[in-house]
C-alpha cells in the first residue's frame, strides 16, 4: 500500500482511537501441490501440516469495532462466511503496540465467536511508525530494539493476547521490512534488524499458553532493499507472506511473478525453507478496476501452499464498500464467494 494511503487510513484509525478513549514443499523437486480453495459455501478449510488452515479468506475492514461489524455486510457481499479477520495495532505509541482494548477487545469478541477462523494481526516493531524518520535514527532504534530495550512492551502485548483468548494468533511483526515506509524498516541495519526481530519472536513466545505463528511479509518486489536480506531465519518464521497491489514495480501479471523479489521468488524462498505462503494485503491500484489480476492472483494462490490471503477493502484497493471496481467485485464474488 502506498505511503499516502497508509498514512491517510492511519489518520482516520488515530482519530477512531481517541474518539473510543473518550468514550511447504521439500527443498527438492517434486514441488509443492496445488491446494484447492475451501468448498463452496465456506466451512472450515483443510490444515495443512502444521496444523494451520488452507485457503483461508477475510478482507482487512477497519482495524477496531467498525472492522467487526463489517464483517457480516462483507460476507453477506462475497455469498459465504469468510474464515480470516485481520487487523492492525497502531504504531503512534508503545502503548499502541501493547494492544489497547479497542483493538483486542472487539477482535477477542469476534475469536470467541469463531474460534476456528484465523485472526492475523500486524505489530509495529517501532513507534511512532509512519514519521518519516531518518536512516541513522532508524538504525539506532533497531540496536536498541536487538539489545533488549523495548522487550516490556511485547512482553505486555503477548500477555494481553493470550488473556483475551487470542493465543493463537497469526502475528506480522515489522511487515513491509523491504521498503521505506515504516519507521520499522530493514534496510537501515539489516544485521540489527534481523536480531530485533528475533527478540521480539523470542519475548512473545515466552507467554504461557501462546500458541502464535509468525508471518515474515515483504511488499512484492524489490524497494529499498531486497527483501531476502532481512530474513531472520527459520527458527523465527513459520509463513512467508506477500503484500501486492497491483502496482509497480512491474505492469503485468508476468512481471508481478518473474521480477526480481516477486510472487515466483517469494514461493521458491518457501519452499526452500519447508514454509508455506500467505498473502496478507492485496487488492487493486495504480491500474484500476482490473477483474484479471484478480484472476490471475486467485490462481495464483491456489497453486501455492497458501494459508491466507486477505484483502484490503478500502478505495482505490477494495471491491465492496469501494463501488468504483465493479469488474473486479464480480471477480471476487465468483472465485472467493459461492458464485464459482
Amino acid at each position: 500500500m502506498s505511503l499516502g494511503h497508509r498514512r491517510a487510513w492511519s489518520a482516520v484509525l488515530l482519530a477512531g482511537v481517541l474518539v473510543l478513549a473518550g468514550c511447504t514443499a521439500a527443498p527438492e523437486p517434486p514441488p509443492a501441490p496445488v491446494v484447492p480453495p475451501p468448498p463452496v459455501g465456506g466451512g472450515p478449510p483443510a490444515p495443512g501440516s502444521d496444523g494451520l488452515p488452507r485457503q483461508a479468506f477475510g478482507a482487512f475492514l477497519g482495524s477496531d469495532s467498525s472492522g467487526v461489524e463489517a464483517i457480516g455486510g462483507f460476507e453477506q457481499f462475497l455469498g459465504r462466511p469468510t474464515t480470516v479477520g485481520h487487523t492492525y495495532l497502531p504504531g503512534e505509541t508503545w502503548e499502541g503496540i501493547e494492544g489497547p482494548e479497542q483493538i483486542l477487545g472487539p477482535w477477542s469478541r469476534w475469536k470467541a465467536e469463531h474460534p476456528g477462523d484465523l485472526f492475523v494481526l500486524n505489530v509495529p516493531m517501532a513507534a511512532p511508525n509512519e514519521a518519516e524518520v531518518g536512516d541513522a535514527e532508524v538504525a539506532e532504534l533497531l540496536r536498541r530494539g536487538a539489545a533488549g530495550e523495548y522487550d516490556r512492551h511485547y512482553a505486555e502485548l503477548a500477555r494481553r493476547l493470550v488473556d483475551r483468548g487470542l493465543q493463537d494468533a497469526v502475528l506480522l511483526p515489522g511487515w513491509e521490512m523491504n521498503g521505506d515506509t515504516y519507521t520499522h524498516r530493514c534496510e537501515p541495519d539489516p544485521e540489527a534488524w534481523k536480531q530485533y526481530y528475533r527478540r521480539v519472536v523470542d519475548v512473545l513466545r515466552a507467554q504461557p499458553g501462546q500458541r502464535f505463528r509468525f508471518d515474515f511479509t515483504p511488499s512484492r518486489g524489490v524497494d529499498a532493499i531486497s527483501w531476502p536480506q532481512c530474513y531472520p531465519g527459520d527458527d523465527v518464521v513459520d509463513i512467508i507472506g506477500m503484500d501486492t497491489y497491483d502496482q509497480p514495480p512491474g505492469a503485468s501479471w508476468e512481471e508481478y511473478v518473474g521480477q526480481q523479489d516477486g510472487l515466483g521468488d517469494q514461493a521458491r524462498f518457501a519452499a526452500e525453507h519447508g514454509k508455506p505462503v500467505s498473502f496478507p494485503e492485496w487488492g487493486l491500484f495504480r491500474y484500476g478496476d482490473n477483474a484479471q489480476y484478480v484472476r490471475d492472483l486467485h490462481a495464483w494462490m491456489a497453486s501455492q501452499d497458501t494459508v491466507y490471503s486477505t484483502l484490503t477493502d478500502y478505495c482505490p484497493h477494495g471491491v465492496y464498500r469501494c463501488t468504483q471496481n465493479p469488474q473486479a467485485a464480480d471477480a471476487v464474488r465468483e472465485l472467493f464467494g459461492t458464485t464459482r
